[in-house]
């Protein structure tokens, strides 16, 4: 099979097309024929220095595609239409696909759909209610709305809890998606300080919940945007690592909940325990037309190194999807 595979860790150049043996499902696995992928951030960060708790040596941990292969105790069959997460090797014609973690593809949706789903909009469904619990009368700033997690998450506030929506993108066209997907509040963070802007849209009460893909660069306004008893998921750190001069008493004072979180390295059980509810309370969303994948752009499979530098350049809105193949 063809897959695509790190000749050694630096830019996208570093990706390369390779030949490699189609995998093996074992008993609770299913062989899948892969028609796409998408890039998420953790594939750029993978390729630029591989993390040790991914499983493969091909990129990718999202795709959809048909099952051609099966373990002895699934309960699905061969031709069924499925997406889902993987412990690696999205990248490639044929993957491995834990048969706990699949979902049937809605009819209503593209396999290119299936495969912008799996990755942001679990992300965005256990960062607001499991780790988030966000109730319907609460606020929530979410950083990044015209990211992949970012559409899923103003989507899934607004249908799941009709939550009050704060984000903040970095144009104007970013803006405007984010407000046609329910975001009662948008903010242009190079317009400066989002902090004041947040207050005054929350009566000077701030909100109760910030998804914060951003991490130092934002960690101050965050910290003067949310409110009091407050939770604070990071599940993003574009705008850097490290935090200098912290006054932890200021996350104190205001009984902060601040929790850090991955989805990628979390365990099998998780993992398939977080599908079954999100197949049971979201999925349907989507067949009702209440929610949608928003695509940015489809590459073709050998154009991988021009869809990494599009995600790197930070213009995208919505979902990188990669067509692996077309049947």
């Amino acid at each position: 099979m063809r897959a695509i595979t790190i000749k050694q860790p630096g830019g996208p150049e570093q990706l390369e097309l390779t030949e490699l043996p189609i995998p093996e499902p074992q008993k609770h696995e299913l062989l899948i024929k892969v028609h796409a992928t998408a890039i998420n951030r953790t594939d750029i960060i993978n390729r630029e220095t591989p993390l040790g708790y991914l499983q493969s040596p091909i990129l990718g941990v999202e795709v959809s595609g048909t099952i051609v292969a099966l373990g002895s105790e699934t309960s699905y069959k061969v031709g069924d239409s499925v997406m889902g997460l993987v412990n690696g090797g999205a990248y490639a014609e044929y993957v491995i696909m834990p048969a706990e973690r699949a979902m049937l593809v809605p009819e209503k949706l593209s396999m290119a759909e299936a495969a912008a789903i799996p990755e942001v909009f679990l992300t965005a469904y256990q960062t607001l209610f499991w780790i988030g619990h966000l109730a319907p009368s609460e606020t929530v700033l979410i950083h990044a709305g015209a990211s992949g997690v970012g559409t899923a998450a103003i989507q899934l506030a607004k249908q799941l809890t009709q939550a009050k929506v704060l984000t903040t993108a970095g144009s104007e066209d970013k803006l405007t998606v984010c407000r046609s997907l329910g975001a009662d509040f948008t903010f242009n963070y190079h317009h400066g300080d989002f902090a004041r802007h947040i207050l005054e849209a929350t009566n000077q009460q701030g909100v109760n919940l910030i998804l914060d893909f951003v991490g130092s660069s934002y960690w101050h306004q965050n910290l003067a945007s949310i409110g009091t008893d407050g939770r604070w998921v990071l599940i993003g750190t574009l705008g850097g690592n490290v935090v200098s001069a912290i006054n932890l008493f200021d996350l104190m004072a205001k009984r902060i909940q601040l929790t850090g979180t991955l989805l990628t390295p979390r365990s099998d059980t998780y993992k398939a325990q977080l599908t079954k509810e999100f197949s049971h309370v979201v999925l349907p969303l989507f067949s009702d037309n209440k929610v949608k994948a928003v695509i940015d752009s489809v590459f073709p499979f050998e154009e991988i190194q021009e869809a990494h530098r599009h995600m790197e350049d930070n213009k995208n809105i919505g979902k990188i999807i990669l067509q692996v193949s077309s049947n």
